[in-house]
């Protein structure tokens, strides 16, 4: 399916048989902007836009799981490690998260204006550690997250979500 915007309308225009046919359709809002599968592009042999176009459905997906939690999964994950080890440092929630220190310095100072978390400097150690309303959110975090794997491995199976998700953990690793 394509969409075809002319006048200010918004068209559907469905392939049927090479024919292609042009339904007027609903509000601008309510139509889905992929034009293609990820397969049908071009670059679908590229691992740089394949792996984007992956990332992008995938974070779409979890940004809905995670919506109750009224957090990013970023920083719910975060959220989910500073109260299963209290006082983590930030360059281990980096390692964890395989963020850099600079996404885990913008990540904890939302959580502190959130009052998630409370950052303890002691000389040159930072200490992270989860709030009492951060703490009462881990029953909320946990389902947002088991939402998640849910909803994916729905679409997926959960063979096929168990294999693709440690062949990309591999492939990480070899790239470095």
């Amino acid at each position: 399916m394509a969409l075809l915007f002319r006048d200010g309308l918004c068209f559907r225009l469905h392939m049927h048989k090479k024919t292609a046919v042009i339904s007027r359709g609903l509000a601008h809002s309510d139509y889905i902007y992929a034009l293609m599968k990820s397969c049908d592009s071009r670059y679908s042999k590229c691992l740089y836009f394949a792996s984007s176009a992956l990332s992008r459905k995938v974070e779409k997906l979890a940004s809905e799981c995670w919506q109750p939690a009224g957090l990013s999964p970023s920083h719910g994950y975060l959220l989910m490690l500073a109260i299963e080890e209290p006082g983590v440092h930030p360059s281990a929630l980096g390692e964890q998260l395989q963020l850099t220190p600079s996404t885990i310095t913008r990540l904890i100072e939302k959580l502190e204006e959130k009052q998630l978390v409370l950052r303890i400097s002691e000389g040159k150690a930072t200490s992270v550690f989860a709030t009492p309303k951060g703490k009462d959110m881990l029953g909320l975090l946990k389902d947002c997250s088991h939402q998640f794997y849910v909803k994916y491995s729905q679409i997926l199976g959960e063979e096929k979500s168990a294999a693709l998700t440690a062949s990309m953990c591999s492939v990480a690793d070899q790239l470095g």
